[in-house]
């Protein structure tokens, strides 16, 4: 009988001590869980890292340390926790095939936000739409158009293909052609639109706008015009430019051709 005490008694204090070991993991465990957090929310704040991701990886984080503050409390204190591993695997694989396509979102949206290849504000062209950048968040993207149309890129889509950034840069050029007729002066037609670009003030200096011919067509010599803008004047030159030289080769009497087609009639003579 009194071995069986002290088997109990034993069996007692070990299994208290677990206990007692298993709450101290739990509270030194989740003071550590939240140091961790606090430290990686620091510095992503630090290197200017999006709000909304910002939080959601602390988020994440935190509860990957709880889970394992838990884990290993349940392994201390004497409990199986093989099975609740098992359980906890299942049920994440479960979720990650569930929303395979927000996942997929989420990772494009972090390498978005990571490599900035765009930003808030920028006129960029992807996923077969153009439009200017008004958030980039942690699922979609969303985009203002010229005529003001809001529309909302998945993040897969705006990360996995090709993204043309039209803000980067400080200067643009402005490709344009315009066409004369072939019993036109070339010489006289250059002179008139090396005008035009030299009196508008928005159009850079250097590098030096291009003009020249480019091509022979079926029924015009094609001048390629090529001034170099400020990022911000590119579509008030574009269609300036192209009034004014309208008005200036009227002025001037140089033709702008447009495609004809010459019909002949033959009448056949009756014998």
């Amino acid at each position: 009988m009194d071995e069986t005490i002290m088997v109990v008694k034993s069996y007692a204090m070990n299994y208290g001590i677990n206990i007692l070991v298993a709450l101290l993991i739990l509270i030194i465990g989740t003071w550590f869980a939240r140091i961790v957090t606090k430290s990686i929310t620091k510095v992503l704040n630090t290197r200017e890292v999006d709000a909304t991701l910002v939080k959601f990886l602390a988020g994440l984080v935190k509860a990957v340390l709880y889970i394992l503050v838990i884990i290993a409390a349940i392994d201390k204190a004497g409990i199986e926790s093989t099975s609740f591993v098992a359980i906890l695997g299942a049920a994440g694989l479960a979720v990650g095939f569930a929303l395979q396509g927000s996942l997929s979102n989420f990772a494009a949206g972090v390498m978005l936000i990571i490599f900035k290849p765009i930003k808030v504000g920028d006129f960029v062209e992807a996923a077969g739409v153009m439009g200017s950048v008004e958030q980039i968040g942690i699922f979609v993207t969303t985009l203002t158009t010229p005529d003001n149309k809001v529309i909302f890129v998945p993040n897969s889509q705006m990360g996995g293909g090709i993204i043309t950034n039209f803000s980067i840069k400080e200067t643009r050029r402005v490709d344009m052609e315009f066409g004369i007729g072939y019993s036109d002066d070339i010489d006289k037609a250059r002179t008139v639109i090396l005008e035009i670009l030299s009196g508008d003030s928005r159009v850079l200096k250097e590098p030096v706008p291009g003009v020249f011919v480019g091509t022979l067509g079926d029924s015009s010599v094609n001048f390629k015009v090529r001034p170099w803008v400020n990022a911000a004047d590119y579509w008030g030159v574009y269609f300036d430019v192209t009034e004014n030289i309208k008005k200036k080769f009227d002025e001037n009497n140089i033709s702008i051709p447009f495609p004809q087609t010459d019909v002949h009639l033959f009448q056949e003579s009756k014998n």
